[in-house]
């Protein structure tokens, strides 16, 4: 599969003009969104904490398409940080036509267990943060007759996934966030989310550790138990889930709102 060059899925100029900023993007399904989206066209924003890692990442967003990139550093569990960067990304580079909503999940485990100060930073993280974000830049999006909220979040929204309730509880609050503000936004602007299935990320790997530390199962094991779920026996390149919310993203997708899409390789078993 080559998403990039011979088989690249979309226009080169799909996306000219939009200025997009993509959350989380120093890694994984961050990182291959903001790759796709430069690919088309787009004037990406690149945020996360790991200023470096953009830094390197935005170079590589320059070889790729006609696009002016950028790279803030952006702590999403300090709101006075993201009013502070928003304010400047939007003195500096002028209104976001696309955000794209990503963070790190919480630790895995029985929900059980958790405490009640365990769910404050993961919700700062994505739910308070997205909000705040959404607050910011949907009046830009409405100046400009133009705009796209995207949530990564995951399936467990519509299946919950055993010893990850945390993420679970977070996860569902998300979808319910964005299904509601898909009835109060304005026309011009829609807002969807992309549940990722088993993708091939640090964060897998992060999980599957903590499944072998629990179950003295083997990493092998563990991606077996996976696979076995997933009717096309795999896990999902980044850069597919990337294309679905560049997608979503385009002008084209403009009848779309209020969904939540799975890119699991069939693994939900729900319709």
């Amino acid at each position: 599969m080559d998403l990039l060059n011979a088989d690249f899925p979309f226009n080169q100029n799909a996306l000219k003009g939009k200025h997009a900023l993509v959350c989380g993007a120093s890694k994984g399904i961050g990182r291959a969104t903001a790759i796709i989206m430069a690919k088309c066209g787009a004037n990406v924003t690149v945020a996360s904490r790991n200023i470096a890692s953009l830094n390197d990442l935005t170079a590589e967003l320059t070889s790729l398409g006609q696009g002016s990139h950028s790279a803030i550093q952006l702590d999403l569990e300090n709101q006075d940080d993201i009013r502070s960067e928003i304010e400047k990304l939007l003195a500096n580079k002028g209104p976001v036509h696309i955000l794209v909503n990503n963070a790190g999940g919480p630790p895995g485990g029985p929900l059980i267990q958790n405490t009640l100060e365990e769910f404050d930073a993961p919700f700062r993280r994505h739910l308070h943060a997205s909000h705040t974000l959404v607050q910011m830049l949907a009046p830009g999006m409405e100046s400009e007759s133009y705009g796209r909220i995207l949530q990564i979040i995951s399936t467990s929204v519509k299946e919950p996934i055993p010893n990850i309730g945390l993420s679970n509880t977070l996860r569902g609050a998300m979808a319910s966030w964005a299904k509601s503000l898909s009835r109060e936004l304005h026309p011009c602007i829609t807002i969807n989310n992309i549940l990722p299935g088993f993708t091939d990320t640090e964060r897998l790997g992060s999980l599957s550790a903590s499944i072998q530390s629990r179950t003295g199962k083997s990493a092998e094991d563990v991606k077996e138990g996976w696979m076995s779920q997933v009717p096309i026996g795999r896990l999902i390149d980044p850069l597919e889930t990337a294309c679905a919310l560049t997608y979503l993203a385009l002008p084209a997708a403009g009848g779309i709102r209020g969904v939540s899409l799975a890119v699991d390789g069939g693994r939900l078993r729900s319709i």
